[in-house]
């Protein structure tokens, strides 16, 4: 379900101004993209056929890309914590498309998406393009799921997925759902599988509506784009990496989606 707000989004008007920012800053967000998705395929082109569901190379490109993309979004990047070594998946709460940016750009992970993503103009090619799991919502569909995610972490892909599956204001946590969290039972999956929370937390500019960065409901993203482009003020998000849940110590997936929500909302209080 999406989630809704009985407050309308922040107004977003586009003085003539902020059209200048708009160009320079969009731009140079296109051509980092463009390039660093051709440079992601080439070498793709020597790691498939190599090292198959591994990619010794390709996310360091993605995680460059996404870090100098952020100045250009206008966000500034601090984080306490560490990522976790352990091979397993990380959780965090869901703001905005900005996530995808923010959390990329601080760690080497493979998002986990609702299905009709890979179908969406550009943003469906964009994320088919950095190894993104596309899975649909239906329990018909968990048997398969557990594959996909056991070849996947066995590969030392860390994946990540937002519990709450739906995006929101920036100015809460929403209640995570547990469904996703069952796969990770599985018994070839559970003795190591470890889940790491991760709390995130916009600032947004001075003077802005503290919803700025939020995307949530039907607000139109092209809309919300240019007016993250056009602000002339600069703005925060803050990640904490928690300590990470070990799954063989939880009793079924409800009490470790509980768990993952509470680290998530306890950091999400703490920052700035």
């Amino acid at each position: 379900m999406t989630w809704t707000s009985e407050d309308p989004p922040p107004a977003s008007t586009l003085p003539y101004c902020a059209w200048p920012r708009i160009l320079l800053r969009g731009g140079a967000l296109l051509v980092l993209i463009i390039a660093g998705l051709a440079l992601k395929l080439i070498l793709r082109l020597f790691e498939r056929p190599l090292w198959g569901l591994r990619r010794p190379f390709s996310p360091y490109v993605t995680q460059a890309v996404c870090r100098m993309a952020l100045p250009l979004l206008g966000l500034r990047l601090t984080m306490s914590g560490q990522v976790m070594r352990a091979r397993g998946a990380l959780v965090a709460n869901h703001a905005s498309w900005l996530d995808i940016f923010v959390l990329n750009g601080a760690a080497r992970v493979y998002f986990v998406s609702k299905a009709e993503v890979a179908g969406w103009p550009g943003i469906g090619a964009l994320a088919r393009a950095t190894g993104t799991v596309f899975i649909r919502r239906d329990r018909r569909d968990a048997a398969h799921q557990k594959l996909v995610f056991e070849g996947r972490l066995r590969a030392g892909h860390k994946l990540l997925f937002f519990p709450e599956g739906t995006s929101s204001d920036s100015r809460r946590v929403l209640p995570f759902k547990s469904t996703l969290f069952e796969a990770f039972f599985a018994e070839n999956l559970r003795d190591f599988m470890q889940i790491q929370p991760v709390s995130v937390t916009y600032s947004a500019p001075e003077g802005t509506d503290p919803r700025f960065y939020g995307w949530w409901g039907d607000m139109d993203f092209a809309r919300h784009l240019l007016g993250v482009l056009g602000q002339s003020g600069k703005g925060k998000v803050h990640l904490v990496f928690h300590p990470p849940l070990r799954v063989a110590d939880m009793d079924s997936r409800k009490a470790l989606a509980h768990a993952a929500e509470q680290c998530v909302r306890a950091g999400f209080r703490a920052c700035p």
